[in-house]
């Protein structure tokens, strides 16, 4: 699956379902966003069950202070609507792919759970 340009008009509807989706929020004048395109892209190809999202912080600048960017690449993962990782810098590919499999072994019942306790 190629990557899905992600902005305020769908980026509820994107991130707001079921399954995992992960987000690179990135800038064309960012040269360690250019580098890890590639890697990211390649790994778009590979987990087809996966949304892989991009937003571009100069176009979309409501996401980037929505979700207080302050650095990018940005990578963020989602899962069943709920952010799960987020955390900036460009990953290589062994530490995406690592992402990747933690995010789809988390118990979601359990950080829903985690979640409510927080909460009170």
């Amino acid at each position: 699956m190629a990557t899905v340009e992600l902005t305020t008009a769908n980026f509820d509807e994107v991130t707001g379902g079921n399954g995992i989706v992960l987000v690179d929020f990135w800038a064309d004048w960012c040269g360690p966003c250019k580098r890890f395109a590639p890697v990211y892209e390649r790994s778009s190809q590979k987990h087809q069950n996966i949304v892989f999202g991009k937003v571009d912080t100069e176009a979309q600048q409501e996401l980037g202070a929505k979700f207080d960017i302050r650095s990018i690449p940005t990578i963020m993962a989602i899962r069943d609507g709920i952010i799960v990782f987020a955390q900036p810098g460009a990953l290589p590919e062994s530490a995406l792919e690592n992402l990747i499999e933690q995010v789809e072994a988390l118990d979601m019942d359990d950080v829903r759970k985690k979640l409510a306790e927080h909460r009170h």
